[in-house]
């Protein structure tokens, strides 16, 4: 591999691991329903 692919799988990686946990950070801080609506389903 040529260190200009090398670079660019680098910078590849860190944007979509970075991008995974800052969506899983932002999800933790703000969910979509809050927990104590949540719907009863037992049956």
């Amino acid at each position: 591999m040529s260190t200009s692919a090398i670079i660019f799988m680098i910078i590849s990686m860190v944007l979509i691991w970075g991008g995974l946990l800052f969506s899983i950070v932002h999800l933790k801080n703000h969910p979509d329903i809050p927990m104590d609506q949540l719907p009863d389903d037992r049956i």
